[in-house]
């Protein structure tokens, strides 16, 4: 019985290997067939301040995908922690509230991206009257990412131990000071880990953008530029790909779009170890 059970564990151990292995084999092996096929695609022209069919340059692209990126947090980001904020510290857990909105985040989060998409054209191009813009593009990827950063900030919220806000409570601190400088503080590394995978799909996004930002590859300009169509750098790549006559340079557009990806990632983990911990430690 017991060589069974040791045979048993050392298949096991095997197949967990093998998936990690496997798992890493996969991911190197996208990284770097887009390194070989972008890195000598890449030139001066591709980084030109204006689009033209000749330089076909994606710093408009670049540079809208930051600006989405840092607009569509802005906005899903509060909202998202503040519900989650809720859930975790102001509601009873066996409420039908906090289940119906579990549900529906849940449901929001299975949603393609093409059906918000579709619902952003209605709503904020059509009904609203914000036309293919820089806002309206937001917006729909806002409504995209509020479920995944709402769940992974409940979760962090739930891991931080009953013992920190007991203490809190002990030395005579409210619900609301100890939620702001003990709870959100120890639940910062998580937090944080969930906005990163938002910023990760912010930047990858291309159907729902498509029909709610544009197409148009200008940076926008002006006072009223949050009203300006715009392009980011995954629906640039999709354009190129698509049209036929740019497919060297689509390469090294999707390798720009995952160095920033993983640039994005390196500096986030940075700041959530280093404010995490050093609020924690305080």
């Amino acid at each position: 019985m017991k060589t069974k059970k040791d045979s048993l564990s050392v298949v096991l151990k095997f197949l967990v290997l093998l998936s990690a292995v496997l798992t890493v084999g996969v991911i190197v092996l996208i990284v770097g067939y887009i390194f070989v096929k972008g890195v000598p695609n890449l030139s001066a022209d591709l980084f030109a301040w204006e689009y033209n069919t000749e330089n076909v340059s994606l710093l408009p692209a670049l540079l809208n995908t930051l600006l989405m990126t840092v607009l569509s947090l802005f906005i899903a980001s509060p909202i998202g922690i503040f519900a989650a904020v809720f859930l975790v510290e102001y509601s009873s857990q066996g409420s039908r509230l906090v289940k119906i909105i579990r549900i529906t985040a849940e449901t929001l989060s299975g949603i393609p991206s093409i059906v918000y998409g579709l619902f952003g054209l209605l709503f904020f191009v059509t009904a609203l009257k914000w036309g293919m813009s820089l806002i309206a593009g937001a917006c729909t990827i806002a409504l995209m990412i509020l479920p995944l950063i709402m769940r992974t900030t409940e979760e962090a919220l739930l891991a931080v131990p009953k013992t920190f806000r007991e203490g809190s409570f002990g030395l005579g601190a409210g619900r609301l000071r100890t939620v702001f400088l003990i709870v959100l503080p120890s639940a910062l590394p998580g937090i944080m880990a969930g906005i990163i995978l938002a910023t990760g799909r912010i930047a990858g996004e291309t159907a729902a953008l498509m029909y709610t930002a544009g197409t148009v590859a200008q940076i926008p300009m002006g006072k009223d530029f949050l009203l300006d169509s715009t392009r980011t750098l995954a629906v640039h790549m999709y354009n190129l790909s698509c049209e036929g006559l740019y497919v060297d340079k689509a390469y090294a557009t999707a390798f720009v779009l995952l160095v920033m990806i993983m640039s994005i990632n390196v500096l986030s983990g940075f700041m959530a170890k280093k404010f995490g911990g050093n609020k924690t430690n305080g």
